[in-house]
């Protein structure tokens, strides 16, 4: 293992090389095209490994780094922008995207203790502020940690919609309580809205999400075609079937596993 000034070296050295790519974080945004996406994301990928060592020294500072702590998670935002737009795209053409063979080595950025249950700690220093000030930094950083955390992006629009629409005027103590009343319900909604929109059996499609959610394996396409309400035609079934397995996966990570 080399030492601290070494791999701060390293560091500013892929900082460096990123910059080349995307001197700031909104430039990302201006990328022209799937191959200077994958550039940007595997500058950045390189950025992430050297910062995990860093992370092992007790000396580490940010301040020894050609980048901020801010910046950096803001770039990751926009890395996980990236990801999570691959497949937007499926089904409507041939064209194969290069980001697709990439591997994000979301591993990299995994922290097993921020979950939801820690967002709701967060919840409640917000609504204990007791200036303007203070709640939009608290804001804030829930908002960052929401972008920046691959586990969390999937209910960030629920949370902040919770935020938004419920949190003021509820004790701290009783967040948690709340939180689980309001995801019940949004639960329910979407699941009506998903029912109506595809045309699905809801008692075969409750189903379905309970076999997925108890054995952890997706949905085979038979046991999707079984919530049909109509059976699709065979093109139309490789369309139809792909969409649904991908809403069924997006409900779950959205509603559950906090």
């Amino acid at each position: 293992m080399h030492s601290y000034d070494y791999y701060v070296g390293v560091f500013n050295n892929d900082a460096k090389e990123l910059f080349k790519i995307t001197p700031s974080v909104s430039s990302v945004d201006l990328l022209p095209d799937e191959e200077a996406k994958a550039e940007f994301v595997v500058a950045f990928r390189a950025l992430m490994r050297t910062k995990n060592i860093l992370d092992g020294f007790s000396d580490f500072k940010w301040f020894d780094l050609d980048m901020s702590e801010q910046e950096f998670e803001d770039f990751k935002s926009k890395y996980l922008d990236i990801r999570d737009s691959i497949g937007d795209g499926a089904g409507q053409g041939e064209k194969v995207s290069v980001l697709d063979d990439l591997d994000f080595e979301l591993e990299l950025i995994h922290k097993d203790e921020i979950n939801v249950a820690y967002i709701l700690r967060l919840l409640a220093k917000y609504t204990e502020a007791t200036t303007p000030e203070e709640k939009a930094k608290q804001r804030a950083n829930i908002t960052n940690i929401l972008n920046s955390n691959p586990q969390l992006r999937s209910k960030r629009e629920l949370i902040e919609q919770f935020i938004d629409t419920t949190l003021e005027g509820i004790d701290a103590d009783d967040i948690e309580e709340e939180y689980d009343k309001f995801v019940e319900i949004e639960k329910e909604k979407a699941l009506d809205k998903l029912v109506e929109d595809e045309k699905l059996k809801r008692i075969e499609l409750t189903n379905v999400i309970d076999t997925y959610l108890y054995d952890g394996r997706k949905p085979l396409n038979d046991d999707i075609a079984k919530t049909l309400e109509v059976k699709p035609k065979l093109l139309e079934r490789k369309k139809v079937i792909p969409r649904i397995l991908d809403e069924i996966v997006g409900f779950v990570e959205k509603f559950y596993d906090r």
